[in-house]
């Protein structure tokens, strides 16, 4: 068989790639069935639902698995595995597998306990068809999977399952989990009806919540208090027992100017309180093993202000020392 030139350099260049980069992919999902999800009153407030499954990248140049970083990201919605993606090659360099474990139905809020046990029975396998080590084990989230991450959390240590996750640490990046705010947020936006963006994430998750938790937080708090991982609302603090014991690290930027210009959005109109709050309630339960990074305007990497941009601000060498550190 011959190669041309230009077919040689192509193959040397796709090995020098995999040589540099030191990874290992592989690939589990399920086909996605043929239907779809209401997510509105609109005709066309439908989403698909997407493949569930997993996507693990391991690092071939290392003879053990250091431990294992897992994201809780959708298969389907934007670009797949994006915020695990970005953290491949430090992760993968340190001797760190990168699991992203996704459910069937798009953009999760982990209402059902089978979203919960579908993501519980794919990490199980995921750890078992590819013998990862169940040690120096770390959750990490961005945006609403960082919801997703602690609602696990929270899972595990109410089961109790047979194969349980032996957990290390815990990051979240901008991530929703005081839902009383969030719904008011939504309330909010639409009301002012400013920005269409705005607009229609408020109306899409006003929808949600007031279908799942059986009303709003006035007609229903509980719900929305048992269902929020930190709420400002909540002055008994449930959840906060669940994450106590674990090294937590939460990132938010600061861009008050921006939502102000941008969408007239208020001090309390992001996920900043949220990510404050809750490292604030794990220093009040005397954990000193948790703390809160802040972005300001001028550290962004981009003009946009959102969640994939904070977790684009994160210095991810940083955060894999801070991995390390924290690994037995």
């Amino acid at each position: 068989m011959k190669f041309g030139l230009k077919s040689v350099l192509v193959l040397l260049s796709i090995l020098a790639f995999l040589s540099t980069n030191g990874q290992n992919i592989v690939e589990e999902y399920q086909k996605s069935k043929n239907d779809s999800l209401r997510i509105g009153e609109l005709d066309t407030d439908f989403l698909e639902y997407i493949e569930k499954g997993y996507t693990l990248a391991k690092p071939d140049n290392k003879s053990n698995i250091s431990g294992v970083i897992i994201f809780f990201e959708g298969s389907g919605f934007d670009k797949k595995n994006m915020s695990a993606k970005q953290l491949y090659t430090q992760a993968n360099k340190a001797g760190y597998a990168v699991l992203s474990v996704s459910t069937e139905i798009p953009l999760d809020f982990f209402f059902s306990e089978n979203s919960l046990l579908d993501v519980h029975k794919t990490i199980e396998r995921a750890f078992d068809k590819n013998n990862l080590p169940n040690n120096n084990v770390f959750l990490i989230g961005v945006g609403l999977s960082g919801h997703r991450a602690l609602k696990y959390v929270e899972y595990q240590e109410k089961i109790s399952p047979d194969f349980a996750l032996n957990l290390s640490g815990l990051v979240i990046c901008d991530a929703p989990l005081d839902w009383v705010r969030q719904y008011n947020e939504g309330n909010r936006d639409r009301r002012i009806n400013y920005d269409e963006g705005a607009v229609w994430e408020g109306s899409f998750s006003n929808f949600i919540l007031e279908k799942n938790l059986n009303g709003t937080p006035t007609s229903n708090l509980e719900n929305y208090l048992n269902f929020s991982t930190y709420s400002y609302s909540d002055k008994t603090d449930r959840k906060i027992k669940y994450y106590k014991n674990y090294p937590v690290r939460a990132y938010m930027e600061v861009a008050i100017q921006y939502w102000l210009e941008k969408k007239r959005k208020t001090t309390i109109d992001n996920n900043g309180p949220d990510m404050v709050g809750f490292i604030a309630q794990l220093k009040l339960t005397g954990n000193e093993k948790s703390d809160l990074v802040i972005f300001y305007p001028r550290e962004s990497k981009t003009e946009k202000k959102n969640t994939a941009a904070t977790w684009i601000a994160v210095d991810k060498d940083e955060l894999m020392a801070w991995i390390i550190k924290w690994s037995k």
